[in-house]
């Protein structure tokens, strides 16, 4: 990204790019490294979280005061469901009478930890108090429920991830149709519409569940009640956004037909959620398969355990649970922890793992969409283009951070939804309104750091600059900017010449953190830290990468890990002999290590007008500045290795004049040569 001095630059004719041009690596880049290879998480939330999953459990209030039980919480989990502490005999004992205390501790608990939490549940015939059940008139019924609803989620608005809105509300056996119960028997099958239209306008913002047991054969005539339920309150428009599958298995664990009737239940249009797990005796076949059913299914977007040691259990006599009544590891801990993705072991028999580093293609293809995000002025921001976009798919959500310019300068902007069809729509939020401040801020790079339980927003301000916030949903709690460095290190500025600091990119594996960046004048920087030490302590700076065409590689570095294998991916983006931006490729098998050419001439580019097909309209001819869409959010930086999608600038073709005023817009990139 292009700093602010740079008024007026004109576009540069450059010659060709010499196609089998390679990046040299001086020996002086090679400098103390975390060994080379896959990166692996630790623990079964942080390695459901390089998917974009949670990994979770139930919590009981009183067990938080167990040391060993919290160490475990703390450490393993990246999601929690209260056991009891949200039911109705806890939370409403007497009628419009509320105790939240035992909730609140699990949620407090939880936040403190960066932990998301499912409510758990509004609606259910079991554990309610006496009161509730002796009622038989509708009305007093009705309106007792939906105060119920509506007070219980006012108290949690915000805070809660996802509710189990109604639960186990269809009966067992062969019938496919509700269950008796007081709600049932006064109000009628209108019951659990009416209480999930009631709780999304209770908390708009909050993912609806039905959750229930039982319905994880497909073939069951109960499966398939639910299943009619949601295809119907899809097609009305009610509004629900997942079903909940308990999965309380026995010691042969989940049925055959377990990933069908989760694709199936996915296709309604709703997420997946293995809710309640536990299997008798914890088989680590058993839970191996029950995990990979969900990792294979695209909207399966998390699993709970139900408890943490088998003594916490509600199944204890047939110790179900992933931790011994002493706190240690069972065997069907690495069983799940190797279906996460988490163990070299795993990988090696995971199939999507299993692919070598031919896994991406020597050529790529692509469709691109029309101008999905263009600039939003107002009063106080005369915004010419929108550029340089980072987003995560966190929560439901795509979260996009990019750069807003004009000719007096740059700032950064702020936007989330839920689908690329709002992203138009989407409020943009000016983050020179928050502690971000005003002045020179460009060229974003966002992701959480799972270390430290915190969203991290780096940027370039002339120097390489960065803010921290415990939730990236709020734009105002981004903390005021500090730098990574003191001052501009030595060997960059030895070899800058005539170029600008630029494009600051942060990437983490198991032991260290590397901040990358560009000078425009053909080098690519690297500089290290320890990963207990970010984001402090960043040394060794060294030339990673250089060409003696500075336009070859010139700026806008992005670099990843390829999911599943032990494959990072380099992608910087060069100026074409015709003018026009485009990016090249590498990979390697270390971000430490030498890189080698994927597709990376101008003839076989990784991303180029020339393969890309442009459906809605050929809008631009520049593919510029942008990032891949990420099968996580933390700091590993972690895509697919298949199906790729790339969110980029681009702009008018006949634009001109002064650089900061060029009319960028972003578009998305899809892959169309997908090797799988």
């Amino acid at each position: 990204m292009n700093p602010l001095k740079r008024l007026g630059r004109r576009r540069a004719s450059v010659l060709s790019l010499l196609a089998a041009a390679a990046l040299l690596t001086p020996g002086t880049a090679t400098g103390a490294t975390g060994a080379p290879g896959t990166v692996q998480a630790g623990t079964l939330g942080a390695q459901a979280a390089q998917s974009g999953r949670y990994f979770g459990t139930a919590v009981a209030s009183g067990r938080l005061g167990d040391d060993t039980y919290t160490a475990i919480l703390d450490r393993e989990f990246n999601a929690v469901t209260p056991e009891n502490e949200m039911k109705w005999d806890t939370t409403e004992p007497s009628r419009g009478s509320f105790n939240f205390g035992p909730a609140d501790r699990i949620v407090s608990h939880a936040t403190a930890h960066g932990q998301r939490v499912r409510g758990h549940t509004l609606v259910w015939h079991s554990q309610l108090p006496g009161w509730v059940g002796s009622l038989t008139d509708a009305n007093t019924l009705r309106s007792v429920m939906r105060h119920h609803i509506t007070t219980e989620m006012t108290h949690f608005k915000g805070r809660i991830y996802a509710w189990d809105v109604v639960n186990e509300a269809f009966a067992d056996g062969g019938s496919g149709q509700h269950r008796s119960s007081v709600f049932q028997n006064l109000l009628g099958d209108g019951f659990i519409e009416d209480a999930f239209r009631t709780a999304r306008s209770a908390d708009p913002s909050a993912k609806l569940c039905y959750n229930d047991y039982s319905i994880e054969n497909w073939s069951d005539a109960k499966t398939q009640g639910v299943y009619r339920m949601v295809r119907d309150f899809k097609a009305r428009g009610v509004p629900i956004d997942c079903v909940g599958f308990q999965s309380h298995f026995g010691t042969g664990g989940p049925p055959a037909s377990f990933q069908t009737t989760l694709s199936n239940f996915a296709a309604l249009g709703v997420d997946i959620q293995i809710t309640e797990l536990d299997i008798a005796q914890a088989p680590s076949t058993a839970y191996a398969n029950t995990v990979r059913a969900c990792m294979n299914v695209a909207r399966c977007t998390g699993i709970t355990v139900w408890g943490i040691r088998d003594s916490d259990s509600w199944r204890s006599g047939e110790n179900p649970l992933l931790f011994d009544a002493a706190g240690n590891k069972k065997p069907a801990y690495q069983a799940v922890l190797s279906a996460l993705g988490g163990t070299a072991a795993a990988q090696r028999t995971d199939a999507r793992s299993a692919r070598s580093a031919a896994a991406l293609p020597s050529r790529f293809s692509w469709s691109s969409s029309g101008a999905l995000i263009s600039p939003k002025p107002d009063s106080t921001h005369n915004i010419a283009g929108i550029k340089d976009p980072s987003v995560v798919y966190y929560n439901g959500k795509y979260h996009v951070f990019a750069s807003v310019a004009n000719s007096s300068g740059y700032n950064l902007v702020y936007l989330s939804f839920s689908d690329w069809s709002q992203a138009g729509s989407a409020t943009h939020h000016y983050l020179d309104r928050t502690p971000i401040g005003a002045g020179y801020r460009a060229a974003p790079q966002v992701f959480y750091y799972a270390p430290q339980k915190l969203w991290y927003l780096v940027y370039q301000t002339g120097n390489a600059s960065y803010s921290t916030n415990p939730d990236i949903s709020n734009p105002n709690g981004w903390s005021a900017p500090r730098n990574f460095y003191s001052s501009m290190p030595d060997i960059i500025r030895q070899n800058i010449g005539n170029g600008y600091w630029v494009d600051m990119w942060v990437i983490c594996d198991s032991a260290n953190c590397y901040l990358f960046s560009s000078d425009d004048n053909g080098h690519l920087y690297r500089s290290q830290t320890t990963v207990g030490q970010f984001p402090n302590g960043f040394t060794n700076t060294v030339i990673a990468a250089q060409d003696s065409n500075k336009y070859a590689l010139f700026e806008a570095s992005n670099v990843y890990k390829v999911q599943g294998t032990n494959q990072y991916l380099l992608l910087v983006e060069a100026i074409g002999s015709d003018g026009r931006r485009y990016f090249r490729s590498w990979t390697s098998g270390s971000l430490a290590g030498s890189w080698t050419p994927l597709a990376a001439s101008e003839s076989n580019p990784f991303a180029r007008a020339s393969n890309v097909t442009f459906p809605a309209g050929a809008w631009t001819k520049d593919i510029s500045h942008g990032e891949m869409i990420r099968a996580g959010y933390d700091q590993t930086l972690t895509i697919p290795a298949c199906r790729l999608q790339y969110l980029y600038q681009g702009m008018n073709p006949n634009a001109g004049g002064d650089y900061n005023s060029l009319p960028w817009r972003l578009g998305l990139l899809t892959q169309t040569n997908s090797t799988c």
